[in-house]
């Protein structure tokens, strides 16, 4: 699928996250002079996870970035569910928290899917609570999980065309897979959602004009798999001693595609900024 007026066949994701925060300050301005607010996220941390910590960090770096006041909470590992809920509950309360984000993974002794459904909907900056995941299957998009949606505005500004065009989603986890497959549905794509258990996935990669691979596998989608001019998104991350890696091999798809983006660099940036952008409506809507 040929698009028009890109010298670069890479995703600029830092650049795209750049100008999302930028929309974001100039609204959270706006929303403060005009009515007073300060949006509010409080961010939860269960256990020491090196990986968990870093994501928050980089979280709150955005948050200082665009003027929103995050707090965190920290958790030891031995948290009880009793005591992660009571403090997802004491956060729902709080006025001043007008946007929620539990961090993955918990401990393996906690429900995160409980943990989820304890934070309040409209204060759900990630999009998982089962309420909003329902309403995006009935085409109301208001709270998403924040890569799919960040992939959809990537979209958007890159003017690719959607509607009509066969598009593939390698992954079906509840956090990009499914709700990717039904933000496409609602713009009225052609979907297959496959995953790493797939029997021939080449068969499917091969006819996608949209490519959009979270399945955390390095390197699982190889040039061979991909038609000329396709559109590509590398969600997957691995991280070895020698690097990072995607789930896509960059350096000879890029060959092939008309857009990709890059692992680092793509996915993520775009993914945390959208954040911003939800942690502005939940502020907007709590008032």
């Amino acid at each position: 699928m040929s698009v028009e007026g890109y010298e670069s066949r890479i995703i600029d994701g830092k650049a795209l996250a750049r100008q999302i925060e930028d929309e974001v300050k100039s609204e959270l301005e706006a929303l403060e002079s005009g009515r007073g607010i300060t949006p509010g996220l409080a961010t939860i941390l269960v256990g020491d996870d090196p990986a968990s910590r870093m994501y928050v960090r980089i979280k709150h770096r955005a948050c200082e970035r665009v003027g929103i006041r995050a707090e965190d909470h920290i958790l030891p590992a031995e948290t009880s569910q009793e005591e992660l809920i009571s403090l997802i509950d004491s956060l729902n309360k709080n006025r001043d928290v007008h946007a929620i984000l539990l961090q993955l993974p918990l401990p393996k002794h906690l429900s995160p899917q409980e943990a989820m459904e304890a934070i309040a909907p409209e204060k759900d900056a990630d999009g998982f609570h089962p309420y909003n995941m329902g309403k995006l299957m009935i085409g109301d998009e208001g709270l998403v999980p924040c890569t799919p949606h960040g992939i959809i505005r990537a979209l958007e500004e890159y003017n690719v065309p959607v509607k009509g065009k066969n598009v593939v989603v390698v992954g079906h986890s509840n956090v990009v897979g499914k709700p990717m497959a039904a933000m496409f549905l609602n713009r009225n794509a052609t979907i297959s959602v496959c995953h790493v258990f797939t029997d021939d996935l080449k068969r499917y990669t091969l006819g996608a004009d949209i490519l959009v691979v979270a399945a955390g596998v390095k390197h699982l989608i190889k040039a061979d798999m991909i038609k000329e001019e396709a559109v590509i998104f590398d969600v997957g991350i691995t991280q070895e001693k020698d690097g990072v890696y995607g789930d896509v091999d960059f350096e000879n798809v890029i060959k092939k595609a008309s857009l990709i983006t890059p692992v680092p660099g793509g996915v993520g940036p775009v993914t945390v900024a959208m954040l911003m952008k939800h942690v502005l409506k939940c502020a907007e809507k709590n008032f």
